[in-house]
């Protein structure tokens, strides 16, 4: 009984460490699709190209409600897929979160859809200096 037991945890271990290999191959190979298809670009150069670019804010209604970047549109990421088709594919695209996360899988399903001219906030709006706008709702 106990060499059963212990070939049990061998097999569990060697399933869980598969598991988190897997998981860091996807996550690498993830990555380096979205630095292909998107240019992660700073706060500075978003700022400088921002006025020909159309800006799209991924946060909840919520979040962008209590500040947003100056110029954004709101498109959820929760309704991103009905509402994509707002952006015009022949402009730039600037799109941002809280993070890079939700932009990233933003910047990956309009690539999919024809768009081209995607970038990406690199430090996200939780490290943004500039300009903002809140609504009063």
């Amino acid at each position: 009984m106990p060499d059963l037991l212990v070939s049990t945890n061998f097999v569990l271990t060697i399933v869980l460490l598969i598991l988190i290999i897997a998981w860091i191959v996807y996550s690498v190979i993830n990555h380096i699709r979205v630095h292909k298809i998107a240019k992660f670009i700073s706060q500075k150069q978003f700022v400088k190209g921002k006025r020909r670019a159309q800006i799209v804010d991924l946060r909840e209604r919520k979040a962008f409600n209590a500040g947003h970047i100056l110029g954004a549109r709101n498109i959820p990421f929760s309704t991103f897929r009905t509402f994509y088709n707002g952006i015009r594919s022949d402009m730039p695209v600037y799109l941002y979160d809280q993070s890079t996360a939700l932009s990233s899988r933003a910047a990956v399903y309009l690539y999919k859809k024809g768009y081209r001219k995607l970038y990406i906030l690199k430090e996200g709006y939780r490290n943004w200096t500039g300009k903002t706008k809140k609504r009063d709702v």
